[in-house]
């Protein structure tokens, strides 16, 4: 009997303070784990081999090309070798396959390489400008013995803006021109996306737009015959304009064009019929058929045959499989464990998809026409954490300002061998997702359980400006930015405190680039949250439009105003000229390399806190960017964050070594 007993003792959970649990998901865990999977393409001599980029933290976040050829993967781009383009900046779009031959761009030199699979020599392509040019969003133009592809030319003076076109690059032989030979196709427009072939090789379709606008916004979609000397024709507009937004043109297999378009109020799919005169709906429903274009190549639906389609879309913040029949409108489920579809690709009978869900981390997933069940062909966590302490979240909407209502995952505290004090609420962090246009998803991820099995809680705010719930929804941020997001981060913290999930004393927000603006806002013009956490935040606008790119160069015309109307409400809305008003400690946390978010916007920041007696931290990071992908910075902002707000809570051991100096902190 008291053996018995000692044995059921040994698995009672100890007791512990919310915030201060022991846990065994490590940062270093979570570095290790965290493989982002992107770009799914497919190809081979039989259309079976699937391609994808993994990227690799313990290698300076450098991306690599993998296949699953036969019944194995193999990696194609050895080190030092980095799939990756930064058109756009946030590139996208950086490999092409066509048969056994890849075609990549390599991100140290923005060169073009080839490569046969099964080969290990890697070719570089002649190129005329070498690193002045990016290039993205490929096809293979076979007939004509070239690439199509976006290309985004840089001159000497850093400061000027790059010009977009569309531009083929030959690649040798008898039937194209000279490997590395450039010809401009199309051009005029500030930016294009997605040259698309049709099955015949006889017309390009594309996309453009042109400042104010973000692609969310307006784009036009365009189509042109291709003339015997491989010029194009006069193009036709099809669709779109200044408030429609179209998204992914493709061809079926029998030669019509599809397209996505938000006409409707709804990211939904048409056709362009073939008499090239009439634009059909295929499925009206009020459900998102795309995503917002932050980057290239992305692929949501495709083609079974002529009269299948394949297309995941968002209902209400969570995607769904389904075969769409064009003839009839008919939509049907498939059947699949996911709940995040972030890409898909069809071939030969099967389904490739890049998805995951509150229980599954993103990961590269087969599913056969033929049969049941789903193959697993690569995951972003390689070694899941016991089921027993993962936090799955609930989906929750909640009132916010205006009398509208705002969506959020919400992520209770979960260890199965610690529990807190009876009569104890939990801190909790809101997360403020980045874009602003953009959405949080409910996918498995070890960085959220890091802070979950420490016993937080966590809750992620798709708010006003989100995607997945249509235009309208989207178009809340218009003109609102820092208002809409913060009042609905505002209000989830304050419903969980509410609804005793919370406590109202140790509210937590974070959030990164975009969501650093509404972190800062929410700190400096509310007094909801105690603490807060910066990766790479805005706090300056008027800042922001001196130093951006390009493609965001004039975002914030959508943001808060067109000038000069926005002078004032930089003025306002800029946590930067109210840091008389924040008296909450923050930790910032800043690539140093950062392009899209200059590291003076933190840098500001910082030094205002420091000089008003603020408690302040600043992690500046060395040879990253807008986002952190070495192994050792994700550790070390993960441990210098939870050490921040243990210190600040006071549940920190002081015997701890302190991975991060915090000025104005009284012991």
């Amino acid at each position: 009997m008291s053996l018995s007993g000692a044995a059921m003792s040994s698995h009672l959970p100890s007791i512990a303070p919310y915030g201060a649990w022991p846990s065994t998901i490590s940062a270093a865990r979570v570095a290790a784990g965290a493989t982002p999977l992107s770009t799914l393409m497919l190809g081979g001599a039989d259309g079976c081999d699937i391609y994808w980029l993994a990227g690799r933290a313990a290698e300076a976040g450098r991306n690599t090309l993998l296949r699953f050829h036969g019944a194995a993967t193999e990696e194609l781009t050895p080190a030092p070798f980095n799939v990756r383009t930064r058109v756009h900046e946030y590139g996208g779009g950086a490999y092409a396959v066509d048969g056994e031959v890849v075609y990549f761009s390599h991100f140290k030199d923005n060169c073009v390489y080839r490569i046969d699979a099964g080969d290990d020599e890697i070719v570089p392509l002649a190129v005329t400008q070498a690193g002045k040019q990016r290039f993205a969003d490929f096809v293979v133009d076979r007939a004509r013995g070239r690439l199509i592809g976006v290309r985004e030319l840089h001159g000497d003076d850093e400061h000027a803006q790059p010009t977009n076109t569309i531009c083929a690059i030959g690649l040798g032989g008898a039937d194209g021109a000279a490997a590395g030979a450039e010809t401009v196709l199309a051009q005029g427009a500030d930016f294009y996306s997605s040259p698309r072939l049709s099955p015949d090789g006889g017309a390009l379709a594309w996309l453009s737009w042109d400042h104010p606008r973000m692609p969310w916004q307006g784009t036009t979609l365009w189509l042109a015959d291709i003339q015997a000397d491989g010029t194009l024709a006069a193009p036709v507009r099809i669709a779109g304009g200044a408030d429609e937004s179209i998204c992914q043109p493709e061809w079926s297999p029998d030669g019509l064009l599809h397209f996505v378009s938000d006409r409707s109020g709804w990211w939904n799919l048409y056709h362009l019929c073939r008499d090239r005169q009439r634009i059909e709906a295929l499925c009206p429903m009020e459900a998102e058929f795309a995503s917002p274009h932050w980057t290239f190549g992305n692929s949501m639906y495709g083609f079974r045959s002529a009269d299948e389609i394949i297309c995941t879309y968002i209902d209400k913040g969570v995607s769904r499989l389904a075969r769409l029949l064009p003839g009839s409108g008919k939509l049907e489920a498939i059947a699949n464990p996911y709940e995040e579809i972030r890409e898909l690709r069809v071939g030969k009978g099967y389904i490739a998809m890049l998805a995951g869900g509150p229980t599954i981390p993103l990961e590269l997933a087969r599913i056969d026409f033929t049969e049941e069940g789903v193959e697993i062909l690569a995951q972003s966590i390689e070694e899941l954490p016991d089921q027993a302490n993962l936090s799955i979240p609930t989906s929750i909407s909640y009132p916010s300002a205006g009398g509208r209502t705002s969506h959020a995952f919400f992520y209770p505290p979960r260890n199965a061998d610690v529990t807190a004090p009876e009569g104890s609420k939990p801190p909790v962090i809101v997360i403020s997702h980045g874009g602003p246009t953009g959405m949080t998803v409910n996918t498995l991820k070890l960085a959220t359980q890091y802070w979950t099995s420490r016993g937080f809680g966590v809750l992620d705010v798709n708010y006003g400006g989100s995607t997945g719930f249509g235009r309208a929804y989207r178009d809340l941020l218009k003109g609102q930015w820092g208002i809409v997001d913060v009042e609905d981060c505002v209000a989830g913290a304050q419903a969980l405190v509410e609804r005793g999930l919370a406590d109202a004393e140790r509210l937590i927000i974070r959030g990164g680039s975009a969501g650093g603006l509404t972190t800062l806002c929410a700190l400096t013009f509310h007094n909801v949250f105690k603490v807060g956490a910066s990766y790479y935040g805005v706090s300056d606008l008027k800042g922001l439009d001196q130093d951006s790119h390009k493609f965001e160069s004039h975002y914030n015309e959508y943001l808060i105003a067109p000038q000069p109307q926005a002078e004032a409400l930089y003025q306002a809305r800029s946590p930067i000229n109210h840091t008389d008003k924040l008296a909450r400690p923050m930790i910032f946390f800043q690539g140093l390399d950062d392009k899209v978010v200059p590291p003076q916007q933190s840098e500001m920041m910082v030094d205002a806190l420091k000089a008003r007696g603020v408690p302040v931290a600043y992690v500046p990071l060395e040879g990253e960017g807008h986002g952190f992908r070495k192994a050792e910075n994700i550790v070390r902002t993960l441990e210098s964050e939870l050490y921040f707000y243990q210190r600040i809570f006071g549940l920190h051991d002081a015997t701890t070594a302190a991975p991060v100096h915090i000025d104005n902190l009284q012991d």
